[in-house]
């Protein structure tokens, strides 16, 4: 039987996803798109918030086969492994950079947690 809730939301995510891609593509304030679109900012921080719980959710659903363990650390899946052939000493963040979203990562961070953030990110872009 289908599911005419789960469809609609669906649409409703794919839809906004187009919207809030707009904007960022456009970079443009979050101010001047809502004006120009006709939307107000809650509006646009309500469906911002939507993506962001659906997309989290879609990871939290994946299995784990879509994340490898290669020698004691977790690589995602469609990703490679690179090792230095030292030992890297230098506590500065790394930044990364997918679609217009950056995050910095310390030495120290934790990579299942860094794993889970480049794929949400990756599947917002």
């Amino acid at each position: 039987m289908i599911n005419t809730r789960e469809i609609a939301e669906e649409y409703r995510l794919t839809h906004w996803a187009q919207v809030l891609q707009e904007r960022v593509t456009g970079k443009e304030s979050i101010k001047d798109f809502c004006r120009r679109k006709g939307i107000s900012r809650n509006t646009y921080f309500y469906w911002q918030r939507k993506l962001r719980e659906a997309a989290c959710a879609e990871l939290a659903a994946r299995t784990q086969r879509e994340v490898a363990v290669t020698e004691g650390s977790l690589v995602p899946s469609g990703w490679a492994v690179c090792q230095s052939a030292e030992p890297v000493v230098d506590s500065k963040a790394v930044t990364i950079e997918i679609g217009g979203f950056r995050i910095a990562a310390e030495a120290d961070t934790d990579p299942e947690v860094l794993a889970k953030v480049c794929r949400v990110l990756k599947s917002l872009c």
